[in-house]
This record gives structure tokens, C-alpha cells and sequence, in this order.
């Protein structure tokens, strides 16, 4: 960027970064950061490169931490992994975890409107946390909705603790009262955010 003089960068970050803080509420400005997954720690070390780069020579940068985003195309992530499972096997879906994990769901339309939407605004460096107001919704509410689309009557399994795997964080508060405050709102909340998603990605698949 610095050879080719490229004036600008709008980095996709991720609250992956913050790693796992319970109950508090995760703002833009709280520290330390202690990312407890490989994702995590590489979005964070390259947010720390991009800080570097605007203090000796890129005139801006934007930093978007998303939380997780939905919709189609759609090639990983719960409701894609739900979804190939019921394809597989219409009877059952296995669950990692006991289902109670709990996050805040973004549809992907939203996101690039409110990238857009920070886009617009004057300064060099700017952090943003994007995503809905609500507080999120759990797997196990997920699960159901992607079998009520899928297949209803299938048995939903549950594994044992409230982790689907090493570096997962099972339930986090995402502030983004930074995005709101600069007057951008989402059209969905987690919830509806899902049920669209759910019924775009089984469509996708359903003509594979």
C-alpha cells in the first residue's frame, strides 16, 4: 500500500478479537484484548499492523468488527453446518455443545450497509463493533429453526457443555451503541436475521 500509494483500507475485523469476557459488555475501547482462538488473534494482530500503518504513512483506515454475519452465499458457520447436517440425515441433527450458547446475529445485508454507512465519515482511523441491538439468540433456538424449515420432525441432539469447540466463546455482550450513536439501525434483529438466513441458505441448497 505504501509503494503503490493506496489511500485508504477498510479492514473486516472480528469480535473474535475480545475473546471471552463473560458478561461484560464488550465496547470498542475495553481492554485487554485476549483472543482464545487462533481467528481471533490473527484479526487482532492485523489491526495492530493497520494501527502501525496509519501513524507512518496510510492517510486512513477503517476497522469493522463484525459479529457473526449470515446469508447467502453462505460456505461455513451454524446454520450452513445445521443445514448440510439435515441434508445428510433428515432424521437427526447433532449439536455441539448444550445449546445454550448465545450470540448476536448480523444478515449480511445489513453489514455492508453499515460499512457504508462509516464509510461516509471523515477521520483517519476508526474502530466500529457493528452489529444488531439485541443481545442474540441461542443454538439451541437456531436448531429448531433450521429443523421447523428443514425437517420437523427430525430429533435434535445435544452435546455436553456450553462450548462447540476450542476457541468458542459461548456468550458475550457486543455493545454497539458507537454505531448507533453515529444513526445507523439494522433492518433485522438476530432473530429474524436467522430466519432469513435459514430459509435463503436451505433454498441454495436445495438446488445443489
Amino acid at each position: 500500500m505504501r509503494l503503490y500509494e493506496i489511500p485508504e483500507l477498510h479492514f473486516a475485523s472480528s469480535s473474535a478479537i475480545y475473546g471471552d469476557l463473560g458478561e461484560r459488555e464488550i465496547h470498542e475501547d475495553i481492554g485487554p484484548l485476549q483472543p482464545i482462538s487462533n481467528y481471533g488473534a490473527m484479526k487482532l494482530a492485523s489491526e495492530a499492523q493497520i494501527r502501525a500503518a496509519v501513524e507512518a504513512f496510510l492517510p486512513r483506515a477503517d476497522i469493522f468488527r463484525f459479529p457473526n454475519v449470515i446469508g447467502v452465499p453462505a460456505t461455513h458457520g451454524v446454520i450452513f453446518d445445521f443445514i448440510r447436517k439435515l441434508k445428510a440425515n433428515p432424521g437427526r441433527l447433532d449439536v455441539l455443545g448444550d445449546g445454550t450458547q448465545q450470540k448476536a446475529y448480523l444478515h449480511v445485508d445489513d453489514l455492508v450497509d453499515a460499512m457504508l454507512h462509516i464509510s461516509r465519515f471523515e477521520g483517519r482511523y476508526k474502530v466500529f463493533n457493528i452489529g444488531p441491538q439485541d443481545e442474540g439468540i441461542t443454538v439451541r433456538t437456531i436448531a429448531q429453526t433450521v429443523c421447523n424449515r428443514m425437517s420437523p420432525d427430525a430429533q435434535i441432539v445435544f452435546g455436553q457443555g456450553n462450548r462447540g469447540w476450542v476457541g468458542d466463546v459461548p456468550r458475550f455482550r457486543y455493545s454497539t451503541q458507537r454505531l448507533t450513536d453515529s444513526g445507523w439501525r439494522p433492518s433485522l434483529d438476530s432473530a429474524q436475521a436467522v430466519v432469513r438466513a435459514v430459509d435463503e441458505i436451505v433454498r441454495e441448497e436445495l438446488k445443489n
